[in-house]
Order: structure tokens, then C-alpha cells, then sequence
């Protein structure tokens, strides 16, 4: 199951507590004092890495939790530091700190963020000694590391997004580009979940159908749309099976428009798909009229080798 949202508890490790010890001496009754500091509890930190399915790993894990910082010791020992934790995510996540509005967002692979810092040791009671107090008695707790509810909202980053309306030919497209095994049939919403596929170091993104309505949540419309936020171009798929495909296209670009302005305005072509299923005369009848809408039309079919090799020229160029 793929999952692109998702909150997790985080918690940062306890600082270890100082503690009260005394130097023991040959000859010596009373030796000073020798109590350690506590060790600093771990931080959380989180990993950038490419795996958009690695948040479906957490659906049953309650906390994330970094180790706690281990007690001072005698002849002043520092305790041990706590363990740091790295959660990985999907490179595009943003991470929102439920209490603080702190955001953050992982764009390449290996990028490390830490969002939560562990509790600082407590004092030992040699840390209190001075010339007018040779025996201090007292030491400090560690403090308690941060705590938060984070919000996970992953947005794909892709060079190419491939939209359009359901069984338009995204995913069987993806396929003949690109090594990917995107779910493919002859019924609306085959796909439920982005897919994506690597092309001469390329990314190409196969977004789930958008409908009419969609801008306003309709279909799963908004888990949807903000995929296509950091798509870098769009890859506009229309069937040649559509009767009218200005208007399948216009219902696509207005989602876009009401979605998000921004996602309109991006380079953008138009790939009119299953070309192998009507003659050539209306194939070119229907170029024709989506010429009117966009200044880049491209007939493509998965059973065309020769229009597939256009198509990746297309992409590579």
C-alpha cells in the first residue's frame, strides 16, 4: 500500500544524570569529590533517501525513539552518549514539527536534517567544586530530549509528470519508456498511487487520473495534484479513443488552475496516446485540433516503435 502521508511521534533521548562520588584514597577518609557528568541523550535525525514506498513501513509504528543518555560515574566518568536514530524518508518529504511549525523539506539523496535534539547530561558533584565548597553534595538530573508529532507529506520530484484523465495511457506509457511496472487495464483508476521510472538519468513521474472536480477533492484529487508541485515539465496524456480531446485536455488544465496556478504555468506537452486505435485520418484530425490548445502535439502508441523512439528523442532533447 502506498502511503505519501503520514504522522509520526519523535523522541529525542534523555540526558544522562550526574551523580555524587567520592575519591577513595589510600590514607585518605574523606577524598573529594568525583561524580560524573550524565551523557547527552541522542538526537533524531532524518535521511533523504529513493524509496517513495518506505513510508508503508511505519503505518504500524508508534514512536521513533533515540536512546537516553547513561548515568555519570565515579573518578569522573562522563556517561555514555545516547544513540542517535535516523529515520529514512522518501526524497520530496516535507516534514512539518506539529507543535512548533518548524518545516523542513529532504530534495536530494543523502541529505540529513536533524530534527530533534537529545537532553543534555546532568552535572556531577564534581562539577560544583570550589574553594568554598571542597565537598559540594549536590548533582543535576539530565534534562529531557524533544518531543514532537511530525507531519510527513511526500510530493514527488520528478522531471517529467505524466497527467491526464483515467485510461488515458499514463502508466502503459511509463512502461515502454522506462523500466517501471506501473499497474496498467482497460478501466478508469488502474493506477492509485504515483509511479516512476528512470529514462537516460531522467526521471518520469506517472501521476494517478485526474477528474473533473478533482482541484476540490474529487477522486482522491488533492493527494493527487500536489504530486505535480515539484514536476520540472508535464507530460499532458490524451487518448485518441476520446471523442472530444480539447475538451478531455481542458478538463485537465482547469483542475490544474484551480489547484494551483503555478502547476499551470509549467512547461508542458501534449502526447496523443493510443494513436493505434483510430485511422490515420482522424488521428490527424485530432492533432490537429489539440494544435489549437498547445503549440506541441505528439502522437505516440506502445505498439509503435517508431513513435516510441520520437517520443524518448522528445525527451532526451
Amino acid at each position: 500500500m502506498f502511503i505519501d502521508e503520514i504522522t509520526l511521534h519523535l523522541k529525542a533521548g534523555r540526558g544522562g544524570d550526574g551523580v555524587a562520588r567520592w575519591l577513595h584514597e589510600k590514607g585518605k577518609d574523606k577524598g573529594g569529590p568525583s561524580g560524573g557528568n550524565g551523557g547527552k541523550g541522542g538526537d533524531v535525525y532524518a535521511l533523504a533517501v529513493r524509496d517513495i514506498g518506505i513510508l508503508s513501513s511505519y503505518r504500524n509504528i508508534k514512536e521513533f525513539k533515540a536512546g537516553n543518555g547513561e548515568a555519570g560515574a565515579n573518578n569522573t566518568k562522563q556517561g555514555k552518549e545516547g544513540k542517535d536514530i535516523e529515520i529514512k524518508f522518501p526524497i520530496g518529504s516535507r516534514l512539518t514539527n506539529l507543535i512548533t511549525g518548524y518545516s523542513v523539506e529532504l530534495l536530494s539523496d543523502g541529505e540529513r536534517v536533524r530534527l530533534l535534539k537529545g537532553g543534555k547530561g546532568g552535572l556531577g558533584n564534581e562539577h560544583f567544586k570550589s574553594s568554598t565548597n571542597v565537598r559540594p553534595r549536590q548533582s543535576t538530573f539530565g534534562e529531557a530530549g524533544e518531543e514532537a508529532d511530525f507531519q510527513v507529506d511526500l510530493l514527488l520530484l520528478v522531471d517529467f509528470g505524466l497527467i491526464g484523465l483515467p485510461n488515458a495511457g499514463k502508466s502503459s506509457l511509463l512502461n515502454a519508456l522506462t523500466n517501471a511496472q506501473s499497474k496498467v487495464g482497460d478501466f478508469p483508476f488502474t493506477t492509485l498511487s504515483p509511479s516512476l521510472g528512470s529514462f537516460y538519468g531522467l526521471i518520469l513521474g506517472d501521476i494517478p487520473g485526474l477528474i473533473e472536480g478533482a482541484a476540490e477533492g474529487k477522486g482522491l484529487g488533492h493527494k493527487f495534484l500536489r504530486h505535480i508541485e515539484r514536476t520540472k515539465r508535464l507530460i499532458h496524456c490524451v487518448s485518441a479513443e476520446e471523442p472530444d480531446p480539447v475538451k478531455a485536455y481542458k478538463i485537465v488544465r482547469k483542475e490544474l488552475e484551480l489547484y494551483n496556478i503555478d502547476i499551470a504555468k509549467k512547461p508542458e506537452i501534449i502526447a496523443l496516446t493510443k494513436v493505434d486505435l483510430v485511422s490515420n485520418k482522424e488521428m490527424q484530425e485530432k492533432i490537429k485540433a489539440l494544435e489549437s490548445v498547445s503549440k506541441e502535439v505528439m502522437p505516440v502508441s506502445i505498439l509503435d516503435d517508431q513513435l516510441i523512439e520520437n517520443f524518448k528523442k522528445w525527451i532526451t532533447n
